[in-house]
């Protein structure tokens, strides 16, 4: 029956378009577009981290699959996989090997839910497709991971041999994300996702004074200094944000409720809060309403684009904000980061084992150590910048210097981000959240631009989650 079930709904989804790291050109959507600089094809397989020698082994002794397919919407994980996994070799930009088996990317970008489309239509074929085409890896995004939790298409982590031993060190949230109903982990991630308020050091010693951390924190610390700090960078001739989309999570991520209450969507008092500051910052030209992964919205990486602060994960500066572009800010080490006014979190990929896969020791083997091992955990932090789903290892390097971020000038954050992982909830989480935010970010850029009014913007978002879920129902 469940399997019936998720039918139904995976061929609504491929009709409907329904349910979403960084983007897409769509106007809202949350994933991670694949910068060129990560899509070119590495002439020799990077050094990487020793995996213990005992996991090597059991994926070598395993007769399994011979090839092994990851779908995936861009090169985040990619890169994790060629970069840090024992034994990983690229052949071509779709293709590695390890070991005996070769590695296969399927990766289609999330405009107009072209990946989940193309995974659904996939998953559906897994029972009878032939041994070298199932899936056998898939990677799910935090606003659309429940549509695939709670169903067969997910084999429970513990299948691959993962043990909760294992993965006692992870950031609970980060489980919290990939539980089912029935309390049983369907996915992992070697990252955590809790954000904090990226500022531009250089409009911050023009403005405030100074670009210390702490002195900026106290022109950030809630919403109505905030907003009187936007005042004073617009009369210095900087965009308080680059859009009226950057807080958007920040809001979104301290709700009182779900979207989705008894069948019926419910917009909560916090995202009101969200329309009215940004409504204010986009009338008096504080911000604009460019949507996000824009030409416009991506201004603001470099200096001549005087954007003072976006807010984001680890991911969305080492990954989208062209640190590895001469002359942006991340490149000449030109950010700082402080908590800002809320704690939040965006985002975040997960690594989902495919029921049905021939590689089930591979999947484990990947799993793990991408996921528990420390050692290579570790190498992602200082190679990549990213935070990781490990709390030891991650309360070690936020004391230590080594793990500093040279897009923060040599600042380490990792005490921010550590703080923000402890108290990531994910309690407010539904299997409609990427919709929801998609279509009521899109219906209020209307009011933001002045071609609508409030309530003419509601209509056009209640029309719009009506004709995405029909099964819902809104006042």
């Amino acid at each position: 029956m469940k399997r019936k079930l998720l039918s139904l709904m995976l061929s609504a989804t491929m009709v409907a378009g329904v349910l979403s790291g960084c983007g897409s050109t769509a106007a809202t959507t949350t994933e991670a577009p694949a910068p060129e600089t990560q899509a070119e094809v590495k002439e020799e397989a990077p050094a990487k981290a020793d995996a213990p020698t005992e996991s090597t082994e059991t994926v070598e002794a395993a007769e399994e699959g011979k090839v092994l397919n990851i779908y995936a919407w861009n090169e985040e994980f990619k890169s994790r996989l060629t970069d840090h996994y024992p034994g990983y070799t690229v052949v071509d930009a779709t293709t590695g090997t390890i070991g005996d088996v070769t590695v296969k990317w399927n990766i289609t970008p999330s405009d107009d839910n072209a990946y989940q489309n193309n995974l659904d239509e996939n998953l559906l074929k897994q029972e009878s497709a032939a041994a070298d085409d199932k899936i056998d890896i898939f990677l799910v995004e935090a606003d659309y991971a429940l549509k695939y939790v709670d169903t067969d298409f997910t084999a429970p982590v513990a299948d691959f041999g993962v043990t909760d031993a294992e993965l006692a060190n992870q950031y609970k949230y980060t489980q919290d994300v990939m539980t089912d109903s029935n309390g049983v982990l369907k996915g992992v991630s070697w990252q955590g996702c809790p954000g904090v308020l990226i500022y531009n050091r250089e409009a911050a010693k023009e403005v405030l004074g100074s670009d210390d951390p702490a002195e900026v924190q106290k022109a950030v610390k809630d919403w109505d200094t905030f907003s009187a700090t936007a005042d004073l960078m617009k009369a210095a001739g900087y965009n308080m944000t680059a859009t009226t989309n950057d807080a958007y999570r920040v809001f979104s991520n301290n709700v009182s409720g779900k979207w989705v209450q008894d069948g019926k969507v419910v917009i909560d008092d916090n995202i009101m809060k969200w329309v009215d500051l940004s409504k204010k910052m986009a009338d008096e030209k504080m911000t604009t309403t460019s949507d996000l992964w824009s030409d416009d919205w991506s201004k603001g990486f470099y200096p001549d684009g005087k954007v003072f602060a976006y807010f984001g994960p680890a991911w969305l500066i080492n990954f989208c904000m062209a640190a590895d572009v001469d002359g942006s800010i991340a490149n000449l080490g030109g950010w700082g980061a402080t908590e800002g006014p809320q704690g939040f979190f965006w985002g975040g990929t997960w690594i989902c084992g495919a029921a049905g896969t021939d590689n089930p020791t591979l999947v484990g083997d990947i799993m793990r150590q991408l996921t528990c091992n420390e050692e290579i955990m570790l190498d992602i932090v200082a190679k990549d910048s990213d935070f990781v789903n490990n709390k030891p290892a991650m309360e070690k390097a936020a004391t230590d210097d080594a793990y500093a971020f040279s897009v923060f000038g040599g600042q380490n954050p990792l005490g921010m981000f550590c703080t923000g992982a402890e108290n990531c909830d994910l309690s407010n989480q539904s299997a409609y959240d990427q919709g929801c935010n998609e279509e009521f970010q899109r219906a209020m850029k209307n009011y933001f631009d002045g071609n609508a009014t409030l309530d003419e913007a509601l209509d056009i978002f209640k029309k719009a989650i009506v004709e995405k879920y029909p099964e819902l129902t809104v006042e």
